[in-house]
Protein backbone atom coordinates (compact mmCIF):
# COMPACT_ATOMS: atom_id res chain seq x y z
CA UNK A 1 0.00 0.00 0.00
CA UNK A 2 1.37 3.42 -0.94
CA UNK A 3 2.09 6.03 1.70
CA UNK A 4 -0.18 9.05 2.07
CA UNK A 5 1.06 12.04 4.02
CA UNK A 6 -1.58 13.92 5.99
CA UNK A 7 -0.66 17.59 6.33
CA UNK A 8 -2.68 19.49 8.95
CA UNK A 9 -2.72 23.29 8.72
CA UNK A 10 -2.92 25.31 11.94
CA UNK A 11 -2.17 28.76 13.28
CA UNK A 12 -0.64 29.18 16.72
CA UNK A 13 -3.39 29.45 19.39
CA UNK A 14 -2.51 33.00 20.41
CA UNK A 15 -5.34 34.82 22.24
CA UNK A 16 -6.64 37.61 20.07
CA UNK A 17 -5.22 36.08 16.89
CA UNK A 18 -6.84 32.61 16.75
CA UNK A 19 -10.46 32.18 15.58
CA UNK A 20 -11.01 35.91 15.79
CA UNK A 21 -14.62 35.76 14.60
CA UNK A 22 -15.47 33.67 17.67
CA UNK A 23 -14.02 36.20 20.12
CA UNK A 24 -17.32 38.08 20.65
CA UNK A 25 -18.82 34.84 21.96
CA UNK A 26 -15.87 33.05 23.60
CA UNK A 27 -13.45 35.87 24.32
CA UNK A 28 -9.86 35.86 23.04
CA UNK A 29 -8.67 33.16 25.46
CA UNK A 30 -11.70 30.94 24.92
CA UNK A 31 -11.35 31.15 21.14
CA UNK A 32 -7.66 30.26 21.38
CA UNK A 33 -8.32 27.29 23.68
CA UNK A 34 -11.03 26.00 21.34
CA UNK A 35 -8.67 26.31 18.39
CA UNK A 36 -6.02 24.30 20.25
CA UNK A 37 -8.58 21.60 21.07
CA UNK A 38 -9.62 21.37 17.42
CA UNK A 39 -6.00 21.03 16.27
CA UNK A 40 -5.43 18.17 18.70
CA UNK A 41 -8.67 16.49 17.64
CA UNK A 42 -7.65 16.66 13.98
CA UNK A 43 -4.19 15.29 14.68
CA UNK A 44 -5.76 12.38 16.55
CA UNK A 45 -8.03 11.58 13.60
CA UNK A 46 -5.13 11.83 11.16
CA UNK A 47 -3.08 9.38 13.20
CA UNK A 48 -6.06 7.03 13.62
CA UNK A 49 -6.50 6.89 9.83
CA UNK A 50 -3.16 5.04 9.70
CA UNK A 51 -2.52 5.87 6.05
CA UNK A 52 0.95 7.38 6.39
CA UNK A 53 2.94 10.05 8.21
CA UNK A 54 1.21 13.03 9.80
CA UNK A 55 2.71 16.51 9.78
CA UNK A 56 1.54 19.71 11.45
CA UNK A 57 2.11 22.69 9.16
CA UNK A 58 2.39 25.71 11.40
CA UNK A 59 1.83 29.45 11.06
CA UNK A 60 3.52 31.78 11.53
CA UNK A 61 6.25 29.22 12.35
CA UNK A 62 6.78 26.03 14.33
CA UNK A 63 8.33 27.53 17.47
CA UNK A 64 5.16 28.18 19.50
CA UNK A 65 5.10 25.98 22.64
CA UNK A 66 1.74 24.50 21.61
CA UNK A 67 3.23 23.18 18.40
CA UNK A 68 6.24 21.78 20.24
CA UNK A 69 3.86 20.03 22.65
CA UNK A 70 1.90 18.54 19.74
CA UNK A 71 5.08 17.23 18.12
CA UNK A 72 6.04 15.44 21.32
CA UNK A 73 2.59 14.25 22.34
CA UNK A 74 1.55 12.92 18.93
CA UNK A 75 5.06 11.99 17.76
CA UNK A 76 4.68 13.96 14.53
CA UNK A 77 6.84 16.31 12.48
CA UNK A 78 6.43 20.08 12.39
CA UNK A 79 6.75 22.20 9.29
CA UNK A 80 6.37 25.93 8.72
CA UNK A 81 3.84 27.07 6.14
CA UNK A 82 5.28 28.98 3.19
CA UNK A 83 4.69 32.70 2.87
CA UNK A 84 2.12 34.07 0.48
CA UNK A 85 -1.60 33.73 -0.08
CA UNK A 86 -3.42 30.54 0.80
CA UNK A 87 -3.23 29.02 -2.67
CA UNK A 88 0.52 29.54 -2.87
CA UNK A 89 0.99 28.00 0.57
CA UNK A 90 -1.12 24.94 -0.22
CA UNK A 91 0.63 24.37 -3.55
CA UNK A 92 4.00 24.51 -1.77
CA UNK A 93 2.87 22.07 0.93
CA UNK A 94 1.60 19.52 -1.57
CA UNK A 95 4.70 19.77 -3.76
CA UNK A 96 6.92 19.40 -0.70
CA UNK A 97 4.97 16.44 0.66
CA UNK A 98 5.02 14.61 -2.66
CA UNK A 99 8.79 14.54 -2.37
CA UNK A 100 8.36 12.30 0.66
CA UNK A 101 5.14 10.35 0.03
CA UNK A 102 3.11 8.91 -2.84
CA UNK A 103 0.18 11.24 -2.17
CA UNK A 104 -0.74 14.12 0.14
CA UNK A 105 -3.96 15.01 1.89
CA UNK A 106 -3.99 18.60 3.11
CA UNK A 107 -6.62 19.45 5.69
CA UNK A 108 -7.51 22.33 7.96
CA UNK A 109 -7.79 22.00 11.71
CA UNK A 110 -11.23 23.49 12.35
CA UNK A 111 -13.51 20.83 10.82
CA UNK A 112 -15.22 19.20 13.82
CA UNK A 113 -16.86 16.37 11.87
CA UNK A 114 -13.91 15.34 9.70
CA UNK A 115 -12.88 11.86 10.81
CA UNK A 116 -10.26 9.23 10.11
CA UNK A 117 -12.81 7.52 7.85
CA UNK A 118 -13.00 10.63 5.65
CA UNK A 119 -9.22 10.59 5.26
CA UNK A 120 -9.24 6.92 4.26
CA UNK A 121 -12.00 7.52 1.72
CA UNK A 122 -10.20 10.55 0.30
CA UNK A 123 -7.05 8.51 -0.17
CA UNK A 124 -9.01 5.77 -1.96
CA UNK A 125 -10.65 8.32 -4.25
CA UNK A 126 -7.24 9.38 -5.58
CA UNK A 127 -6.91 6.01 -7.33
CA UNK A 128 -9.35 7.20 -10.01
CA UNK A 129 -8.88 10.98 -9.96
CA UNK A 130 -6.27 13.68 -10.27
CA UNK A 131 -7.37 15.40 -7.08
CA UNK A 132 -9.84 14.82 -4.28
CA UNK A 133 -11.75 17.43 -2.32
CA UNK A 134 -14.12 17.62 0.60
CA UNK A 135 -16.24 20.73 -0.03
CA UNK A 136 -17.25 23.00 2.82
CA UNK A 137 -20.87 23.93 3.39
CA UNK A 138 -19.95 27.61 2.98
CA UNK A 139 -18.65 27.14 -0.58
CA UNK A 140 -14.98 26.52 0.13
CA UNK A 141 -13.30 23.21 0.83
CA UNK A 142 -11.82 21.58 3.93
CA UNK A 143 -9.56 18.96 2.33
CA UNK A 144 -7.57 18.65 -0.88
CA UNK A 145 -5.54 15.63 -1.90
CA UNK A 146 -3.22 14.90 -4.82
CA UNK A 147 -0.80 12.23 -5.98
CA UNK A 148 0.85 14.70 -8.38
CA UNK A 149 1.05 18.49 -8.05
CA UNK A 150 -1.53 20.48 -10.01
CA UNK A 151 -0.67 24.09 -9.26
CA UNK A 152 -3.36 25.37 -11.64
CA UNK A 153 -6.03 24.44 -9.10
CA UNK A 154 -4.67 27.03 -6.67
CA UNK A 155 -4.29 30.00 -9.02
CA UNK A 156 -6.76 32.82 -9.53
CA UNK A 157 -9.07 31.74 -6.70
CA UNK A 158 -10.87 34.27 -4.50
CA UNK A 159 -9.88 32.67 -1.20
CA UNK A 160 -12.31 33.11 1.65
CA UNK A 161 -15.31 33.68 -0.59
CA UNK A 162 -18.34 31.46 -1.22
CA UNK A 163 -17.24 30.45 -4.75
CA UNK A 164 -13.92 28.77 -3.93
CA UNK A 165 -15.04 25.21 -4.64
CA UNK A 166 -16.93 26.17 -7.80
CA UNK A 167 -13.95 28.15 -9.10
CA UNK A 168 -11.75 25.12 -8.39
CA UNK A 169 -14.09 22.88 -10.39
CA UNK A 170 -13.87 25.31 -13.29
CA UNK A 171 -10.06 25.39 -13.08
CA UNK A 172 -10.02 21.58 -13.14
CA UNK A 173 -12.31 21.42 -16.16
CA UNK A 174 -10.12 23.90 -18.04
CA UNK A 175 -7.02 21.85 -17.26
CA UNK A 176 -8.67 18.52 -18.13
CA UNK A 177 -8.29 17.21 -14.58
CA UNK A 178 -10.62 14.69 -12.94
CA UNK A 179 -11.88 15.69 -9.50
CA UNK A 180 -13.38 13.42 -6.86
CA UNK A 181 -15.57 14.99 -4.19
CA UNK A 182 -16.75 13.56 -0.90
CA UNK A 183 -19.80 14.87 0.94
CA UNK A 184 -19.58 18.44 2.18
CA UNK A 185 -18.67 19.17 5.80
CA UNK A 186 -18.93 22.31 7.92
CA UNK A 187 -16.00 24.26 9.27
CA UNK A 188 -16.07 26.25 12.47
CA UNK A 189 -15.87 29.88 11.48
CA UNK A 190 -18.79 31.93 12.80
CA UNK A 191 -20.38 32.37 16.24
CA UNK A 192 -23.53 30.59 15.04
CA UNK A 193 -21.44 27.49 14.33
CA UNK A 194 -20.63 27.06 18.01
CA UNK A 195 -24.01 25.47 18.73
CA UNK A 196 -23.05 22.55 16.45
CA UNK A 197 -19.98 21.63 18.46
CA UNK A 198 -19.76 18.55 20.65
CA UNK A 199 -20.10 19.54 24.33
CA UNK A 200 -16.63 18.18 25.17
CA UNK A 201 -14.98 20.71 22.85
CA UNK A 202 -16.82 23.58 24.55
CA UNK A 203 -16.36 22.41 28.13
CA UNK A 204 -15.49 25.38 30.34
CA UNK A 205 -14.99 27.81 27.48
CA UNK A 206 -18.07 29.93 28.06
CA UNK A 207 -16.73 30.56 31.57
CA UNK A 208 -13.50 31.86 30.07
CA UNK A 209 -15.30 34.37 27.85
Amino acid sequence: MSSTLVAVYARAPVPGEAKTRLIPTLGPCGAAVLHARLVKRMLGEAISANIGPVELWCAPDETHPFFVHCATHFEISLRTQARGELGERMACTIADGLGRADSVLLVGSDIPDLSAAHLVRAREALAASDAVFIPAEDGGYVLVGMARPHAALFKGIGWGGPQVMQATRERAASAGLRLAELEALWDLDRPEDISRLAPALLDGLLKIA
